[in-house]
């Protein structure tokens, strides 16, 4: 008589255990890798910023690019923060800075801002209608950004399923 097969038990002492690789690793954790992306794109932005603002204050091209990584700054803390879709953070964090910018023509933040100065980086403190364009411009970009990481981080889950788990 035939003896059944015996299935081989967990591996032995000999036997390394496999360690999932960077595909594995992607396919189970896409929305924890967005949200490192993320924090690490705040810093820069955040860095960036405040190296335009001391190289370049008062020009035009400080203005817009310090308005474009504002903007970009909103978007990368939302998707830290939520982990919401882009087509959500874009609309969110254009709609965020446009809304801080009508708040310029109220003259508010101005007011804010000269008594605690750092206040300006946070509010502006003079209304722009150039800013508007800007700001949606650079809500465009982040969305296109983030859905090109989410795209990448979907296609190494994409590749591992579809191989049946083989790398």
């Amino acid at each position: 008589m035939p003896h059944p097969p015996v299935s081989p038990g967990p591996p032995g002492p000999s036997e390394p255990t496999p360690t999932p690789g960077i595909r594995s690793f992607v396919a189970v954790q896409p929305v924890r890798l967005r949200r490192i992306a993320a924090a690490i794109a705040l810093a820069a932005v955040v860095a960036a910023g405040l190296v335009v603002h001391r190289v370049l204050p008062g020009s035009t091209g400080a203005d817009v690019a310090g308005d474009a990584l504002y903007t970009a700054a909103v978007y990368a803390g939302l998707v830290l923060v939520t982990a919401c879709r882009p087509i959500a953070a874009g609309i969110t964090a254009a709609a965020w800075s446009v809304a801080v910018e009508l708040f310029q023509a109220t003259g508010i933040p101005s007011a804010l801002a000269a008594a605690f100065p750092p206040m300006a980086l946070v509010l502006g403190t003079a209304f722009d209608a150039r800013d508007l364009v800007v700001y949606v411009l650079a809500a465009l970009v982040a969305t296109a950004l983030d859905t090109a990481v989410l795209i990448a981080l979907g296609a190494g889950h994409r590749r591992q399923s579809t191989s049946g788990g083989r790398p």
